[in-house]
């Protein structure tokens, strides 16, 4: 069970199945560091791991422990590139800034298994791609249109059609999609929990149990203060995420955090796991309000799915995906479930995910709207840079201004309303 978590969302597989690693102890006491990063997500362990392989002292402060968020309870999906098409990528931020985001976003799975790689990290990772799906025509153009304009710039994205999406997942449900063959999947806690004990065996100091209370801003720097200790660093890079709440106001209006559900069955057997996605694909679908299923290295079937704020619709939302998952794969009608669980994901205003400076020396990086596995991580080497000096237009990434969100006084009232909406254009196809 996911620890100081409500009990709705606690009984988490990536939990059940973690490496046993000892906590990181509480900071207490004053302590000096080069560049202060606060969150203990992907971006900010990566974040961290790349100072420390540059040889910067770096502390990192969590509030609970490495991998507690949604970098601990995600669908594990390594999925890579921005939701937008190339195209609209560079129309929006231009040539040379938008070649520069797709590369980085592009390859960010490369980034991630490399990390894995050199690091040791024991995470079931295994890269058979990542599939997306269509369930309407629209959407199927609509991947197709995406698979080709990834050709154009080499990478190996494929459209698929109806009769190979079948045979790749086992269902029928789905008119077609594609296939981006950089993805894959793993187990996300250890994933998380791997990247802190590189950053921490660099040489980068690691607290866990220490909530942020207040940054102060210095003449030459920051304070940044928990209950029981503070670090003094030049520069402080602010990486919550979906869990940034009033830490910074500005920033925490600028994110939607939306919680995101799963449910998983005990091990399938051999026969059911020939059936269901045999090459061990991840999938995620075009829907509005998507769904996303795997196995997980052991045989255990995981589907996903947008949840809400309410206990009670959580609830039902994990009957919904096994009522989804029967449907989809009538063989695990009377199948057993074990787990569900879930946490928040950002989403952003224009859904893309923003490096925001908010003062001189105060950069946060936030907004992954679903993928943050192998986005995030690149992030975190954009956030390392720049601690490190680069130019802001240096950068891989633009920096840019989150706006408030609209309604983020009612935000509970706001995400309601809106799943309603979409789930309602989703069922009528448009």
């Amino acid at each position: 069970m996911i620890t100081n978590e409500r009990p709705v969302i606690a009984n988490s597989l990536w939990t059940a199945t973690a490496n046993r690693v000892p906590d990181y102890p509480v900071l207490s006491g004053d302590h000096k560091a080069d560049v202060v990063v606060i969150g203990g997500g992907f971006t900010g362990l990566s974040a961290a791991l790349h100072l420390a392989e540059a040889g910067v002292d770096v502390t990192l402060i969590e509030a609970q422990q490495p991998g507690w968020g949604a970098s601990g309870r995600n669908g594990g999906q390594i999925n890579v590139g921005p939701k937008d098409t190339p195209s609209r990528v560079i129309a929006k931020f231009g040539r040379e800034m938008g070649e520069r985001m797709l590369a980085l976003t592009g390859k960010a799975g490369d980034l991630v298994f490399d990390l894995i790689e050199r690091h040791d990290i024991k995470c079931d990772a295994i890269r058979p791609g990542w599939l997306r799906a269509a369930h309407t025509e629209k959407t199927l153009r609509e991947l197709h249109e995406l698979a080709h304009e990834w050709q154009g710039y080499g990478e190996d994205v494929v459209p698929l059609d109806r009769a190979e999406m079948t045979r790749l997942t086992g269902t029928d449900s789905y008119l077609g999609g594609l296939i981006d063959k950089r993805g894959g999947n793993l187990q996300p806690l250890n994933y998380a929990l791997g990247l802190a004990d590189a950053a921490h065996r660099l040489g980068a100091h690691l607290y866990g149990l220490s909530p942020v209370e207040k940054i102060d801003r210095l003449a030459r720097g920051y304070t940044v203060r928990t209950a029981q200790g503070s670090v003094t660093a030049d520069k402080v890079l602010i990486c919550t995420n979906a869990y940034t709440n009033d830490l910074e106001k500005p920033l925490g209006k600028g994110v939607l955090p939306v919680r995101s559900v799963q449910v998983a069955t005990k091990p399938l057997s051999d026969n059911l796991r020939a059936s269901i996605l045999p090459d061990r694909h991840a999938l995620s679908d075009a829907r509005r309000l998507l769904l996303y299923f795997r196995l997980d290295a052991h045989g255990r079937f995981l589907m996903g799915g947008r949840g809400t704020y309410n206990d009670s619709s959580t609830r039902r939302q994990f009957e919904r995906l096994k009522r989804v998952t029967s449907e989809m794969f009538p063989q695990l009608a009377n199948t057993e479930w074990e787990y569900s669980w879930g946490g928040f994901v950002a989403l952003t205003r224009d859904h893309y995910p923003h490096l925001d400076e908010l003062a001189p020396g105060l950069m946060a990086g936030v907004g992954y709207n679903g993928r943050g596995v192998a986005i995030a991580t690149a992030m975190g080497t954009v956030l390392a840079k720049w601690a490190q000096g680069v130019p802001n237009a240096d950068l891989d990434f633009p920096v840019s201004p989150l706006k408030p969100l609209p309604l983020s006084f009612a935000r509970e009232f706001a995400v309601e309303a809106e799943i309603l909406r979409l789930r309602l254009l989703d069922r009528l196809g448009v």
